[in-house]
């Protein structure tokens, strides 16, 4: 699986819409067959920030993704939103492991 976590700094005076500016993107990376998630979180720290976490079943999966028209689109639409270049971290991973330290009985 291939693993990717990126923080997106986005302006302030479109953090509160975030959501819904990058509505139509996620909904059509979600229905991509090799998309295992694509999902974001807004930060506690940083409310400005949003975290999305992705995962593609193989590399021929993430290659469609960044060919795929509404990634183009992206590319091109969500920087006018973003205050500054996300970080990102892309891995290749096996799968998800359980968290030993919270486990729950």
């Amino acid at each position: 699986m291939i693993f990717i976590a990126a923080k997106f700094p986005v302006k302030p005076e479109h953090a509160d819409n975030w959501a819904d500016i990058a509505k139509d993107f996620t909904i059509a990376t979600n229905a991509e067959e090799g998309c295992l998630f694509f999902e974001w979180s807004r930060s506690m720290e940083e409310p400005n920030t949003y975290v999305l976490v992705e995962a593609f079943r193989d590399d021929e999966s993430g290659a469609t993704h960044v060919q795929s028209d509404h990634f183009k689109k992206a590319t091109t639409e969500l920087p006018a939103y973003l205050s500054a270049t996300p970080d990102i971290i892309n891995v290749r991973v096996d799968d998800w492991s359980k968290l030993g330290e919270m486990a729950v009985s």
